[in-house]
């Protein structure tokens, strides 16, 4: 079976998972809210396009909303859309989100994103590999002089294996396009290696696991301290053995932490209900996808630098959480 047959066998089940409410009466959403919001996620076959699926749907379902979800090349294109108004409610990656807040990395043109906010935190964003296991390719370093396919160039992984590439001193040839296309082209031979960062386990190495004999690889300790060194937003990360069949060892790596974001300008009373509904049903946000195991009111403070949306921080004080001062955005009437 084909992998692009797969993915849409398996977001179809999610969709029937997370949707299998729409037959019960909703409850009404509050009249002043938008009738209609987007969130935007990512390309097919990376996680977020599957986790931005469940907590729409949960979402709607819980509150009556209508958040539909749009195909981005992921977490910088999300900033850009939710820094516009072109969007209601996106995800990234808090490294990007950095650059982002910051103006300095070259997809920003220098320009300062700030009106974006925290609502709540996703799950961490590992990086690994993986491989055929037909191919020569063992380990990071044996990439140099390969070609590598890392998803979209607008996104967490296109943005961070080139940096990561250039601090280690591999000169891979980099390939851009859906994870999905990605999958495909490691498939049909046309890359060596597909590079991809997500929370566990990525859709797209799940169904390729199903379809070829693969192998799985990471950085050793030396590269990992090396690429710590060059950008300090990264922490340690694991990749627990099971998370794949062909996975068989733990795999110790680098990641970053995901958040949602909404514009500044969201209503304060539906940036509180969304936070509210997704971290208060858990369990059926992992039912949508095991990576919402760390979905959880705890991991707010896997956010250093991006100010919470004044929702947010309505929710989290409702739980005894004393926000930071420098968390808190300018907007706060609280």
């Amino acid at each position: 079976m084909r992998i692009a047959k797969v993915l849409k066998l398996a977001v179809a089940a999610v969709a029937g998972l997370t949707f299998a409410t729409g037959a019960y009466a909703q409850p009404k959403p509050n009249p002043n809210w938008p009738k209609n919001l987007t969130l935007g996620t990512a390309s097919v076959g990376g996680l977020y396009f599957v986790y931005g699926q469940v907590w729409a749907s949960l979402v709607n379902e819980k509150l009556g909303t209508n958040i539909s979800t749009q195909q981005t090349q992921g977490p910088n294109q999300n900033i850009i859309l939710t820094e516009s108004k072109q969007v209601d409610f996106g995800m990234t990656t808090m490294g990007i989100a950095l650059q982002a807040w910051e103006g300095k990395a070259a997809w920003t043109q220098g320009k300062q994103y700030r009106n974006i906010r925290a609502i709540f935190p996703m799950y961490d964003t590992p990086f690994h590999f993986v491989t055929l296991e037909k191919n020569p390719v063992k380990s990071v370093s044996d990439l140099n002089g390969k070609k590598s396919g890392i998803g979209p160039r607008a996104g967490t992984c296109g943005t961070y294996f080139p940096l990561m590439f250039k601090a280690l001193g591999i000169n891979t040839t980099i390939q851009n396009g859906q994870a999905s296309d990605m999958g495909a082209a490691l498939q049909d031979g046309l890359i060596d290696a597909f590079p991809f960062c997500a929370g566990v386990p990525i859709p797209i190495f799940s169904e390729l696991e199903t379809t070829n004999k693969v192998r799985f690889f990471t950085f050793s300790d030396a590269e990992i301290k090396k690429l710590k060194a060059a950008m300090p937003e990264l922490s340690d990360s694991v990749i627990p053995k099971g998370t794949y069949k062909s996975l068989t060892e733990d795999h110790k790596t680098v990641g970053l932490y995901n958040f949602a974001i909404a514009n500044k300008d969201v209503a304060e009373d539906l940036v509180y209900a969304v936070v509210k509904a997704v971290l208060e049903n858990n369990p059926q946000m992992i039912k949508g996808h095991a990576a919402s195991k760390e979905t959880l009111l705890q991991n707010w403070n896997r956010n250093g630098f991006l100010p919470f949306h004044p929702g947010a921080i309505r929710y989290f004080k409702e739980k005894g959480i004393a926000v930071p001062k420098h968390l808190i955005p300018p907007e706060y009437k609280g």
